[in-house]
């Protein structure tokens, strides 16, 4: 069977960052190339700068659009967008400069995205202290996708050998996240979980929900939630035809996950299911943002100044990124959620 190569682009990030060096190494992996066809979105400069501090045996072919790389390993397309003045440029510290351009890789990155041009963005990390000296009005990656695209609300997903998790709630305090572990909403995300995993091609899906309290509030000796609103909504979910269990109890409906009873679990708060995935391999814990017009696959680290541009960084959560986007995007389906 012949594997459909996909152009993903790989916007370069923070250029102050780990982003170019875990870029340069993962791009030197030929796998990737038989898995799709990789396009940094970034500074040529900068590029280079990082295949001479890796030591990778890679050559650079700057190009103008998508359709003019070659996509053949050994040599990096890069969309070149000039944009780093290399005499001010000090790697690990926080730039304006930097900020100004990892938020432009984005944005030309989304323009190739919803063109058409290229099926897929697998991110690498920026800085919200360059970004926020850049005056860039936006905090993260999220938040640029959302309005670029013009996508409201986009659904988290994180992918770790096979397990998927999904989040009702996440950056909110737990006592403000149980206050929105509603009926409706347990219901509405299950509808668009389910969704979600139908654009990603995965058929037959099954959708389990994580208890809040021990043992799942054990009917209600520890706790009203489940009773009162998380199973209430799994009910309504099912009635709308989802096929979706719980609540589980959260010690093992992972674990569960794990070894594929589940295709999905929606966890209900965001410590609840970045530990669950990052205990499991911090490093293959890729997140995907579902809700776009196009696939989204991310990193979960960010810019580590503190090692950037010492050829130290590890490349695997890189080269997993754009793994996932390589197999997720000949069967992603374009229509909005």
């Amino acid at each position: 069977m012949t594997t459909v190569r996909e152009i993903i682009a790989i916007p370069m990030g923070d250029a102050a960052g780990i982003g170019p060096e875990i870029t340069v190494k993962s791009l030197a992996k030929e796998e990737l190339y038989n898995m799709c066809k990789p396009l940094v979105v970034g500074d040529a400069k900068i590029i280079r700068k990082a295949i001479e501090v890796t030591g990778v045996n890679l050559q650079v072919s700057t190009v103008a659009s998508p359709a003019e790389g070659a996509y053949e390993f050994g040599t990096i397309d890069v969309l070149d967008l000039t944009n780093i003045d290399m005499d001010s440029f000090e790697p690990g510290e926080v730039a304006a400069q930097n900020g100004k351009a990892a938020f432009e890789y984005i944005k030309r990155s989304v323009e190739l995205a919803m063109a058409g041009e290229v099926k897929a963005l697998a991110t690498t990390p920026m800085n919200k202290e360059s970004l926020k000296a850049a005056n860039v009005p936006y905090i993260g990656h999220t938040e640029m996708l959302e309005d670029l695209s013009q996508s409201p609300d986009p659904l988290t997903m994180f992918q770790v050998n096979g397990m998927r998790i999904f989040f009702l709630t996440r950056h909110v305090s737990v006592a403000k996240a149980i206050t929105q572990m509603t009926k409706e909403r347990v219901h509405d995300y299950l509808i668009r979980c389910d969704k979600a995993l139908q654009r990603l091609g995965v058929e037959n899906r099954k959708l389990a929900v994580a208890g809040l309290n021990p043992h799942a509030g054990e009917g209600g000796l520890f706790g009203n939630e489940e009773i009162e609103e998380i199973k209430p909504g799994v009910e309504l979910a099912v009635a709308s035809g989802i096929d979706a269990y719980g609540p589980v109890p959260a010690d093992s409906v992972f674990f569960q996950a794990l070894n594929g009873k589940y295709d999905a679990v929606l966890s209900l708060y965001h410590d609840q299911g970045h530990i669950a995935a990052k205990m499991t391999d911090f490093h293959r814990t890729i997140s995907i943002t579902n809700g776009l017009p196009f696939l989204r696959t991310s990193v979960d680290h960010g810019t580590a100044f503190d090692i950037a541009w010492k050829n130290i960084a590890s490349e695997v959560s890189m080269y997993e990124c754009i793994k996932l986007a390589a197999e997720y995007a000949p069967k992603f389906t374009r229509e909005s959620l």
